[in-house]
This record gives C-alpha cells, structure tokens and sequence, in this order.
C-alpha cells in the first residue's frame, strides 16, 4: 500500500456507521481536515460515499518492536495508525521514526530496564547500560531514558531468583518513572513476574503467565489496583507451539478472568523481527489475529475494538486519538464488513488515513 499526496483542504465521508465504543451509529458524515477530524463539510475538496460501510478509528497496537521504517508502513497498511513500541535502542534510531507523515504514528519505551542473569540479557544486541543493579541505579537510568525520549518506562520482570531486577530494583524504578509522570510497563510472562508487577506498582502488564493460569487473588488485586494487562496472546500462542508447550490454554482462561472481573486489556502482539526470539508475529497483520484471539477469550466484539482504539489511548495519555471525534487526528479505517457481528472483518479493509493522509 502507498502513501498518497496529503489532501488540500477537506474531505467529506458520507453514510459511513461510526464506531462510538458503545456500537454502530446510524449513517453520518466524518469531515477530514487537514490533520484532524472537523465539523463542517460544507466546501469538501473531496467526497466519498461510504455505503454503509463501518468507520473505525486508527488501530492502536498496545505492545510492539520496531525495527526501521519498514515496521511503520507495515502496520499502517493494516489499519494500526500507532504503535507502542516497547524497546528500540540508540536514542537516534527512535528518534528518526518519529512523527512521519502518511504512515503510522509511534511513542516508545527507547531501552528497557533488565536484570543481569535473565534471559533478556542474552538477547543479541541488548544494550549493557540496560542492566539494573541495585534500587540506587533507578533514578539514573530513569533519567536517562526521560532525557532520550522516551513516553513509558519498560521493565523486563521474570519470576523470582530467575535473573530479572530484584523487587527494591524494579519498585525504585517505578517510584522515579511515576515521579517523573511517566507509565511503567512491566514484562510478566510466568505466574511468579505477575505476582511481583503487582507488588511494585507497575500500570501496565503485558504478557499473561504461560506456567499456569492467573490466581483468583492476583486477577482481584490487578481489578482492585486499576492495573492495566495487554496479554499478546499472539506472541504466547506463537511461543506455545514454537517451544512445544501446552500453556496456551492458561493464558486464553486468564484473559478470561481478567475481563470478568474488569480489568481493563489492551490490544498487543509483541510483533517484531528479533533474531533468537521464539516467534516473530507480523507488523500489522498480526493485531488482527490478536483482536480475534481476544474474543476467543471471551471479550465480547465492541471490548475488543476498544482494546485497540480508546483503551491504550486512555492508558497512554494520548488523548488526541483512539475515537472518532472532532478535534481528534485523523486516524480512520473504513471496513467492508462488520466487525461487531464478525471481528474478523477488520480485516477487511477499503481504505486508511494516517493523520488525515490517505494511504492506497
């Protein structure tokens, strides 16, 4: 898919039903202008007859890996018109995706926090000075990481005594992202990193356990606690069947209890290109499936779409997308088909603007 020249003035899509979060208006007019969605048609430079076609705003993908602007244009042409990415190291590589016009739009963790003996720190290229310590350390490498721009804090947490930063590490880094306003978003892949994301505060969880399902106890606390999961049952189903394991099914019974007990998920795939990594989901592509598995777990169609449109927007600060609205960026994704009735058809894709710049 390319990216057309930016519009003139305004564009007008008439008879589309708009995704409100709730469901389905009526058939309505969007008004594209410039940037931003607005409120007068009148003087349209250009016209589009949606036919009834469903209006959603831009995917948000909750949890990614970029790699250079190739991973930009492969999200946008799925309809993701921003990501959350979750680790990109140096400074000036993040720094050079950043605010590109006609494709998707990103914030970023920049280098995440690990500990010394995990099995992050045998990822190929994992920077050093991304190793914690000791609770000391946190207000530095907090600092330094607000310093090359980065919107969250990402904290690699594995179960105790499996080499991740010890709980003093990870609550000291905590305590100094929220000092400074910043989100924590925690690495949680197995029961014990989920108990210990909980106990040092983190916002955000992501990931669900693969060694068991979620304990009653610990889904009420992450309710109780307004914590924030983003399960990437994308990547913990690529990673069951690549390692031959059989904890999907745990995971899906987690995301589960999590919804009914109102916990608030996001949409995340964990979707990256990393050597050594046991799955490798697809930018873009693979927010569908992850839309898809999450009603397999049991959310309904509409808690689905909000976990990829006004739920990572709330839970990010971005206040400026996630819903269609006057005022908001224009991020759409005009569908043919229903993904209330079907959620497989946000798949089905007619058309795509990336902060009004239509992509074809």
């Amino acid at each position: 898919m390319t990216v057309d020249s930016p519009a003139a003035g305004k564009t007008a899509l008439h008879n589309v039903r708009v995704f409100d979060g709730n469901g389905l208006t009526d058939p309505t007019t969007v008004v594209i202008d410039g940037a931003v969605l607005g409120t007068d048609p009148g003087g349209a430079d250009n016209t589009i007859d949606g036919h009834g076609a469903v209006l959603l705003p831009g995917l948000i993908d909750a949890h990614v890996h970029l790699h250079g602007p190739e991973s930009l244009d492969q999200l946008a042409a799925h309809g993701v018109t921003t990501a959350l990415d979750m680790t990109i190291w140096p400074p000036e590589k993040l720094a050079a995706l950043r605010n590109q016009l006609g494709t998707t739009d990103i914030r970023s963790a920049g280098t995440p926090i690990i500990g010394a003996g995990g099995m992050h720190a045998q990822i190929p290229g994992m920077a050093e000075h991304a190793i914690i310590r000791g609770p000391e350390e946190a207000e530095a490498m907090v600092a330094e990481r607000a310093a090359a721009g980065s919107d969250y804090i990402k904290i690699m947490l594995e179960a105790p005594g499996k080499g991740g930063p010890d709980a003093a590490a990870a609550k000291a880094v905590v305590a100094a992202a929220h000092a400074r306003g910043l989100r924590t978003v925690a690495h949680a892949a197995s029961l014990g990193a989920y108990a210990l994301a909980s106990d040092v505060g983190a916002d955000v969880v992501t990931h669900v356990p693969m060694d068991g399902q979620l304990p009653a106890e610990e889904v009420r606390r992450m309710a109780a606690e307004g914590r924030v999961a983003a399960p990437t049952l994308v990547m913990m189903q690529g990673t069951a069947t690549a390692l031959g394991v059989l904890g999907f099914a745990d995971c899906l019974a987690t995301v589960a209890a999590l919804q009914a007990a109102g916990v608030e998920i996001l949409a995340g795939t964990d979707a990256n290109a990393t050597p050594g990594i046991p799955c490798q989901p697809p930018h873009g592509e693979s927010l569908h499936r992850e839309l898809e598995l999450l009603v397999t777990a049991g959310l309904p169609p509409v808690d689905a779409l909000r976990a990829a449109t006004s739920l990572p927007a709330k839970h990010f600060g971005l206040s400026d997308r996630g819903a269609i609205a006057p005022g908001r960026r224009a991020d759409l994704v005009l569908l043919d088909g229903d993904p209330l009735a079907d959620i497989r058809a946000t798949r089905a894709i007619a058309r795509i603007w990336c902060g009004g710049i239509p992509r074809s």
